[in-house]
């Protein structure tokens, strides 16, 4: 079952679903999945039925997605097992993955992959279950009323767990107490749930939800003297946390374990954890064992800069056959060419069978090289399959790969994919090809980018184009990583602001088309080497272009008229053709058919945001209409594509949006309105860095350059590793600009260092210690505040990350 086009592995065995959303339609996608070769397809809209589907099987039901759920739902009902539901506003993945650890010695288990949680992600998560699985894991989220009946009746619980309630994802919600209650309908049916009593809401929630005559609800606590509890934390200071002792219900002792995680509300999720594993029979042997090798589970994988300019995809997700399954989709998505497996995780079966599975999996995929690593995948794997990769290196261990491997071998074009990074030994191989160490690093959110970029295609027309700026290296979060991205979710073109940017797309493998804004004279050969497509703004620079497109065509290199783009001036004053200049265009280019072909013509809005000025901006447009008419008529045979719309533009003039509109900051989730039309944007951008040293002073010391820093009170501060160097400015100092840690916003002491600056935080969590991670600006330091502190925009604040901070990008 297929709902993401993208993911589409063996056309004639897929059935594909085509689902509409608030941000986008699958019926878009039949056509390209028709000429690959896919010949069932499930639709609700008949009349997006491309022309040409004729050999194919096509089921018209109401709903798309009801479709999905209900046949689903009659999948899960065939088999009579133990299905574990869990739900809560975070840690579903933690837990769904500590789970499997704790069971998987025990049953054969389903789970959801990755995250997949939501309305679609539960359907694809069920139909995995077969005749060999005895238990099924699977997570539900809901963003609003109403969706956790359904997904509750397809699920059809036997044990559940509620992991915590949190002000996330609240918008749907009409108080925390309805968001506790909607949650809670998920186990409406179940014989067990488990769940935190320190939580008023959630107890009080579930009581109303289950009959208690037939669902035992078990509860656990943080607090030391909790009563009336199925599982207490008695202590967990030791080791600052990296222990902690836990006494349950009807045990007469109490059981300690080792962790490799600290943080109080990790420590809570694993003792409701081993509640809900000791409810399905595991021994606490078996837990003990288990503890110390269970991490933080992230469920992210993320992209980084390699050596040489490569990048280096790293997945944290387990190393056994369902996440690998998920992995070679991503290969796929990414351009993957180097792929390194380790040693696959236990999972009961023999390893002969492990590893032929895992052949069966990796054959319908191309990726050029394959790196495996690990005395189990040296004996097992199969070696008659080598003909299907490039190459294929066995190493022994990592520090045999450490040894061994030439990292000469990576450069730009290279996409090195290191599977099963949770694990230590295997998050060394990435270590290893990584360029950047700094603990200072930046967050880009692909998936929040796509999603951002689907909320403005879903306003306009489904004919209308659409252009991302990814200039300034997209405005400072990365321009090939984030052109991949926006390609893949069906971006027409890319635009840049100088021809280096346009050279490092196309040298990466970017293939739809560059505009480059800004264009020298100069510049116009090796644009033209690299396909990059010119803005033309006046006769002088249009004219020199005409020449050496005339010196091309003489050396016999120009094929066909190059394309351009024609820019109107019709209110900035800043670059653009006046509807008098235009004239002289026409002439200069009629007079060379041969030699260029103008593909667009457009125009910059001014005050697009600012409603005020409405009437400026409607009087550009009609201008630019107006020569833009003149355009057309001056080069008929041309299909000249007309945009005038930007990020603002697009949701305040939605309905002069011509041929194509332009995306820029909303694109990485900044609003540039405030009257609720992008409220559904994500941020796509966070910046973190460590606390390295902490000390307390005494009132009236003095903090930093210029003792600018003067304490009131006796204070404790914190130097974090992140300074003006690295994009920090040095306004945010002496109070001006605030960081997030331990739940606490603390403000700036003192002048921002070059490397450094001084937080206070007195006011936060004594438990704040030496390596603690801060949030420079992200979900809790809004980027806009720091704009503010600055009297500056956030695209300013964006595009000054230096280049030494690392980029990280994840993709959930």
């Amino acid at each position: 079952m297929l709902t993401n086009s993208r993911e589409l592995v063996s056309p004639r065995d897929t059935l594909f679903f085509a689902i509409s959303t608030a941000t986008g339609d699958g019926h878009r996608y039949i056509a390209d999945l028709y000429g690959k070769g896919v010949r069932s397809f499930v639709v609700d809209n008949v009349a997006m039925l491309p022309e040409g589907v004729t050999d194919a099987n096509v089921l018209v039901v109401d709903n798309s997605l009801h479709a999905l759920q209900r046949l689903a739902g009659y999948h899960r009902s065939r088999f009579d097992i133990p299905v574990v539901a869990i739900t809560g506003s975070r840690g579903k993945t933690v837990c769904k993955e500590w789970l499997y650890a704790m069971l998987k010695d025990r049953y054969r288990i389903v789970r959801s992959p990755g995250s997949y949680n939501s309305q679609v992600g539960v359907p694809l998560s069920l139909w995995e279950i077969d005749e060999k699985t005895s238990l099924a894991i699977i997570e539900a989220g809901i963003s609003q009323a109403g969706e956790m009946e359904r997904l509750e009746e397809i699920i059809r619980p036997t044990v559940g767990i509620f992991t915590c309630l949190t002000d996330e994802h609240a918008e749907g919600f009409a108080s925390r107490h309805e968001k506790a209650a909607e949650k809670a309908k998920l186990f409406a049916r179940c014989k067990t749930v488990v769940a935190p009593v320190d939580d008023v809401d959630i107890t009080m929630a579930l009581t109303a939800a289950v009959n208690q005559d037939n669902t035992a609800i078990c509860t656990w606590s943080a607090m030391p003297r909790a009563k009336g509890v199925d599982a207490m934390i008695v202590d967990c200071s030791e080791l600052l946390g990296a222990s902690v002792t836990v006494r349950y219900a009807g045990k007469l002792n109490t059981y300690r374990y080792n962790l490799q995680f600290e943080l109080p509300e990790q420590v809570s999720l694993f003792v409701g954890t081993t509640l809900l594993a000791i409810k399905l029979g595991v021994k606490q042997e078996r837990l003990e064992k288990v503890a110390s090798s269970l991490t933080d589970v992230s469920v992210r994988t993320h992209l980084v800069e390699g050596y040489n300019y490569s990048c280096i995809f790293i997945d944290d997700l387990p190393n056994d056959l369902p996440s690998i399954n998920r992995a070679m989709q991503m290969c796929k998505d990414q351009y993957v060419s180097v792929l390194a497996l380790a040693d696959l995780d236990e999972d009961g079966l023999p390893p002969e069978t492990r590893y032929e599975k895992l052949r069966e999996i990796i054959e319908n995929y191309k990726t050029g090289n394959l790196i495996l690593i690990g005395p189990q995948m040296k004996k097992y794997f199969p070696r008659q399959e080598r003909q299907q990769w490039e190459t294929i290196s066995f190493y022994d261990s990592v520090d045999d790969f450490e040894q061994r491997f030439d990292k000469s071998f990576l450069c730009p074009e290279i996409m090195f994919q290191v599977k099963g990074c949770r694990r230590m030994d295997m998050r060394r191989v990435a270590d290893l090809l990584q360029a950047r160490h700094h603990q200072t690093y930046e967050t880009i959110d692909l998936a929040a980018l796509v999603h951002n970029y689907k909320v403005f295609k879903a306003r306009l027309n489904t004919s209308t184009h659409t252009l991302a700026l990814v200039k300034a290296d997209a405005y400072g979060t990365g321009s090939v990583n984030v052109a991949r991205a926006l390609v893949d979710a069906g971006i027409d073109y890319l635009a840049v602001a100088a021809i280096d940017e346009g050279s490092a797309l196309v040298k990466a493998g970017i293939t739809a088309p560059i505009i480059v804004l800004n264009p020298n004279v100069v510049d116009f050969d090796f644009m033209i080497n690299d396909k990059l497509e010119p803005e033309v703004y006046n006769i002088e620079q249009a004219t020199n272009l005409i020449a050496i497109l005339k010196q091309r065509n003489d050396r016999h290199e120009l094929n066909e008229p190059y394309p351009v783009h024609i820019k109107i001036d019709s209110g900035m004053h800043r670059l653009g053709f006046t509807r008098e200049q235009l004239p002289r265009l026409f002439e200069l280019f009629g007079n060379n058919p041969d030699l260029v072909e103008p593909r667009s013509v457009f125009t910059h809005l001014c005050v697009a945001d600012e409603p005020e000025q409405d009437e400026y901006t409607l009087g550009q447009l009609d201008y630019f209409e107006q020569c833009a008419a003149m355009v057309r008529e001056a080069f008929p045979k041309c299909h000249i594509l007309r945009h005038a719309l930007n990020t603002s533009g697009a949701v305040r003039f939605t309905e002069r949006q011509m041929e194509m509109v332009r995306l820029g900051i909303g694109l990485y989730g900044i609003k540039t309105v405030f009257d609720g039309s992008e409220d559904l944007l994500w941020p796509v951008a966070a910046l973190y860095s460590v606390i390295i040293s902490i000390k307390e002073w005494p009132a009236g010391t003095t903090i930093g350059y210029g003792r600018k820093g003067v304490l009131s009170r006796p204070s404790r501060i914190a130097t974090v590793t992140i300074g003006y160097a690295d994009g920090y400015d040095r306004h945010y100092g002496n109070g001006r600009a605030h960081m997030w840690v331990g739940g606490t916003l603390c403000p700036t002491v003192g002048n921002v260092c070059m490397d450094a600056v001084m937080i206070d935080i007195t006011d936060a969590p004594a438990t704040i210690k030496v390596g603690d991670e801060v949030e420079v600006f992200g979900g809790h330091v809004p980027i806009e505040d720091l704009a503010a502190a600055r009297d500056t925009i956030p695209y300013e604040v964006l595009t000054s990350v230096a280049p030494r901070v690392r980029r990280i990008y994840v993709n959930e």
